[in-house]
């Protein structure tokens, strides 16, 4: 019979609980947002975020093994995000996947939760095919790995400077929109039909694998100004 495991993440604003049976089968995976919690100051507040997931992560785990339809006595191994991430809002995450670990007397797999994205396209589209190159485009990071094997890879481009995220963001406070402003900002994108503006976008001629975001970040504060 397939492994089941718990899996954990508290990397930064999202308190995240999922059970996995095999390598594809979702029991399942429940995510409690935070962002109301940080909207009044514009970002997400570490300490604020560190507070709630721990006010939080024990109901949800609940939760999901309620939808799971299991106990803990069906869990064989803990699976957490170790990093990289908010330093209070890891410990959370940590501190509750070792006890558990401890209590229950099963494995516990440490996280690089980075190197994870990619595997989500496992759930849809099966085993991957190397060499593959990823596009990580998640929170604070943004970045191509070329993957030759599973945990054999190289980071051949990262932005040298905002993440694109962190970009979209921060132009949406700068309109007024409230956080997250990733969803407000694509929205108007595709709602928007009248003229067209010419914005920078850095290192496309260059010969590199780089990304840079925050000239495009400083044309749209010039932008709103004029």
């Amino acid at each position: 019979m397939s492994a089941t495991g718990l899996g954990i993440d508290t990397t930064f604003d999202d308190t995240s609980v999922s059970v996995l049976r095999g390598k594809r089968e979702i029991l399942a995976n429940l995510t409690l947002s935070q962002y109301k919690e940080h909207e009044e100051f514009g970002g997400v507040v570490p300490e604020r975020a560190s507070r709630k997931h721990l006010e939080v992560i024990h109901l949800l785990i609940d939760d999901a093994l309620k939808k799971a339809d299991i106990d803990f006595t069906g869990i064989d191994y803990i699976a957490v995000s170790n990093h990289p991430g908010l330093l209070g809002s890891l410990l959370v995450g940590l501190s509750v996947a070792k006890s558990l670990a401890y209590s229950l007397g099963c494995p516990i797999i440490g996280i690089n939760h980075v190197e994870a994205h990619p595997y989500a396209n496992v759930l849809d589209h099966g085993e991957m095919q190397f060499p593959i190159l990823h596009l990580v485009v998640a929170g604070g990071h943004t970045l191509l790995m070329h993957s030759r094997d599973h945990f054999d890879y190289d980071i051949i481009g990262s932005t040298i400077d905002d993440a694109a995220g962190e970009c979209v963001d921060k132009v949406a406070k700068l309109f007024g929109f409230p956080m997250p402003g990733g969803p407000v900002v694509d929205q108007a994108a595709m709602e928007y039909s009248g003229d067209e503006y010419d914005f920078p976008r850095p290192l496309l001629n260059k010969n590199t694998h780089n990304f840079s975001f925050s000239g495009l970040k400083t044309a749209m504060l010039r932008f709103k100004e004029n």
